[in-house]
């Protein structure tokens, strides 16, 4: 049928979403095909002959390119395609087709959703893991690099690059280990509730969810077609990752403009007149790639939210490119990220006078000084009186008890005050502190070590799935071989 004989349906929306889904749907609808087969002729359901001919004909069709099939209307969708490909390979007419016998569209289409999912939130974790592993590297070669941090975008305290960077570290951890959950809850097979309401046949779904790699059965077969709930979590677990990520992103463009870091020349882009400017527009990208991520979140919450909870495209169908391009750019995402982290190196920190200079060791002063026995808000005042009378490297042992007796802390020792300067002009004594989660250089250290024993328990259960997944593919393809031998 040629383009101009399309109807004006076909032409806006069935041709358009059959050139978005056909290179995504078609292979796993041909696997999720030959399991079926498999299964109705294990029950008996069809005669061996012909199931032999049908798995003859899937097999060929899995040399089929999906991206040479084009929309020519003479079926409605992808679905109606398989069906009609499969008629062909199989030498036989589409009326003898058992392929869906059992079957609808609809459980089909949540199988194979799920099938395509979870392939591509396992690439997204494998980049997560990626750059956490980058991240802790970075982290614990970097735990002796004091810098200033921030709150609220001003100078706060003395930190260390390493204690930064493992804290986003930790984060992604945490992230890794969501993936992991979302992929066992994506990794379970509607296939068997045919419409909504199952069948009277006598089908065995576990069969079918076991040679398709799938961990097991949803429990309600309403759910199994109308629920979207895992493709909402895929859409926000992407958008709340990313988010986290562009903060992080954000101080990274700060500690570049500052030239507390390098800039790999790789991530950099030349300016149009200025010869000898290079711009970390990497950065701008990866922030700019959180917000589309947020807004195709927001596509699949409103297009579920607008749905009945029954089988409906907009819940369903209609979203599934907004969670593809979503896992895609997820994906790139934390691949540039992990390859700009592996690449970043200390180029000007602060030095020991510049960090004075901010103010950020004000709190170790006065922690100084509270140590010695007086109050915290009296100690502090003492050393808001003397930030605002002259900088640290001022401060004498004199003045300092000259503060403390004007504001009435008789108490108040030599040796008390010489710490209070010492802590105040001192701000490499946080590589020394002990607390467990602070920055100090061997904390740092047992922190990475911690966070990475972490990562390889969410590296592990992916490949454990991944094996499930091999070995499933593997024991469908022996079954199929033997039912078309002979």
């Amino acid at each position: 049928m040629a383009d101009q004989a399309l109807t004006v349906y076909q032409e806006n929306h069935l041709s358009v979403v059959f050139d978005h889904h056909v290179t995504r749907l078609y292979g796993p609808m041909v696997e999720a095909s030959r399991a079926h087969v498999v299964m109705l002729a294990d029950q008996g359901l069809i005669p061996a002959g012909r199931a032999a001919t049908l798995l003859r004909g899937l097999e060929a069709m899995r040399a089929d390119d999906p991206a040479t099939l084009t929309y020519d209307g003479s079926v409605e969708d992808v679905y109606f395609t398989v069906e009609k490909r499969l008629a062909a390979a199989a030498g036989i007419d589409t009326s003898e087709l058992d392929v869906q016998l059992a079957r609808s569209r609809n459980d089909l289409d949540q199988g194979v959703f799920r099938m395509i999912l979870r392939e591509q939130v396992a690439a997204v974790q494998d980049e997560v893991l990626a750059t956490a592993g980058a991240l802790l590297d970075a982290a614990d070669r970097y735990a002796d690099v004091v810098i200033v941090g921030y709150t609220h975008r001003r100078p706060a305290q003395p930190t260390t690059v390493g204690h930064a960077l493992a804290g986003y570290g930790e984060a992604l951890t945490g992230h890794a280990r969501a993936y992991a959950e979302l992929l066992d809850e994506i990794n379970v097979s509607p296939l068997g509730s045919c419409a909504f309401a199952g069948t009277d046949l006598d089908i065995d779904p576990a069969r079918v969810a076991e040679l398709l790699g799938f961990d097991g059965l949803i429990v309600n077969s309403y759910e199994a077609v109308a629920g979207a709930d895992y493709l909402m979590r895929v859409a926000t677990l992407n958008a709340q990752v990313l988010a986290t990520g562009a903060r992080f992103v954000r101080t990274l463009m700060d500690w570049l403009s500052w030239q507390w870091i390098t800039t790999p020349p790789e991530f950099t882009q030349g300016s149009s007149i200025m010869p000898q400017k290079r711009n970390p527009v990497v950065v701008e990208h990866l922030v700019s790639m959180a917000g589309a991520t947020a807004a195709d979140a927001a596509s699949v919450l409103n297009n579920v939210g607008a749905a009945w909870w029954e089988d409906s495209n907009n819940a369903t169908t209609d979203v599934q490119t907004r969670l593809w391009d979503s896992n895609d750019r997820a994906r790139r995402f934390f691949r540039l990220l992990g390859g700009l982290i592996a690449r970043v190196e200390p180029l000007s920190t602060p030095d020991a006078a510049q960090i004075v200079a901010t103010g950020a060791t004000t709190t170790a002063a006065s922690d100084a000084l509270t140590a010695s026995g007086v109050p915290f808000r009296a100690a502090h005042s003492v050393v808001g009186r003397l930030v605002r009378e002259s900088p640290p490297d001022r401060w004498t042992t004199a003045t300092v008890l000259e503060v403390a007796a004007e504001l009435g802390l008789s108490g108040v020792t030599e040796d008390a005050a010489t710490e209070l300067i010492a802590a105040a002009n001192d701000p490499a004594r946080v590589l020394r502190r002990e607390q467990a989660d602070g920055p100090g250089s061997a904390q740092v250290r047992r922190q990475v070590a911690l966070l990475r024993a972490r990562v390889d328990e969410s590296a592990a259960h992916l490949t454990a799935l991944r094996s499930r997944l091999d070995a499933a593919a593997r024991t469908l393809d022996d079954v199929v071989r033997e039912r078309t031998a002979a």
